[in-house]
């Protein structure tokens, strides 16, 4: 059985993160490893929270896993730090088994601005773990930082896009997965690269914004192409998960904190049978 690990934070409450890709995937069938990067104890949406660095135990955990032969045959990092970044490429490099996928969401910045807590050479730390990655799933606001390209906001089009997944491929993945591409008011979707071909998946765009949609996305993708669908199919099933979540949640103003994902999973499981 394959196993994936997943290297990204645990906001104890708050439906992001690891409280996503842990459940997401392993309702796509896949056994999944989480190797936590920071603790809160919740999102950062929320008025405070606590936080708690875990990159300390990083290089112990990888040293019981080389002593036990523990190995993965995929690896799926979203928030990390800086610091943790040199590690997390040794852990990849001396943990995969042959031919293992890796998939880096290089969560750092939406609309135009980076996160806070996040320096202004962060994203040029963040493309050194793109490099060699099987593929980045960056936002608009993520691939500019990366490229060092002014955010151009909605202002785009087609050829934009298309250049911006070329000049993402030099930093050294193999392929990309451009989220949060709109050519229009009602459709919401992906731009997917892989040196040779482009491929576009849209949604229904819901004027809405909600927290953990990116993860849910990330999440549902990595456990896809896990299990043998391509990009295009994986964007595909993961794009309508996230949809499907947010009409499940946009009802229940209680649940302003993230997306009722887990109502959605029975249709994920659906969509990857067929």
């Amino acid at each position: 059985m394959q196993r994936l690990l997943t290297i990204q934070d645990i906001s104890c409450v708050g439906q992001c993160s690891l409280t996503v890709a842990l459940p997401v995937i392993s309702a796509c069938g896949i056994e999944t490893a989480v190797l936590p990067s920071s603790v809160l104890s919740n999102h950062t949406a929320f008025k405070s929270w606590s936080f708690n660095d875990l990159t300390g135990g990083m290089d112990e955990i990888l040293e019981q896993w080389k002593a036990q032969n523990i190995d993965f045959s995929a690896f799926y990092t979203g928030y990390v730090s800086a610091e943790q970044i040199p590690v997390i490429k040794k852990i990849i490099a001396q943990c995969a088994r042959k031919d293992a996928l890796v998939i880096v969401d290089p969560v750092m910045a939406d609309n135009g601005k980076l996160y806070a807590g996040f320096g202004e050479d962060f994203p040029a730390k963040m493309a050194e773990l793109c490099n060699g990655a099987d593929v980045i799933l960056p936002n608009i606001t993520e691939a500019c930082l990366l490229l060092g390209e002014k955010y151009p906001g909605s202002s785009y089009d087609k050829p934009f896009i298309e250049n911006m997944c070329k000049n993402l491929l030099k930093l050294g993945a193999k392929a990309v997965c451009l989220t949060g591409v709109s050519f229009n008011d009602k459709e919401l979707g992906c731009c997917i690269y892989d040196g040779e071909k482009f491929e576009y998946y849209f949604a229904q765009k819901i004027d809405v914004s909600m927290h953990g949609t990116g993860d849910v996305f990330a999440s549902c993708f990595a456990g896809c192409l896990c299990r043998g669908k391509n990009m295009r199919q994986a964007a595909q099933i993961a794009a309508d998960f996230v949809v499907d979540s947010i009409l499940k949640t946009v009802d229940d103003p209680s649940h302003w904190y993230g997306v009722n994902f887990e109502k959605a999973l029975p249709g994920l499981i659906k969509a990857l049978e067929k």
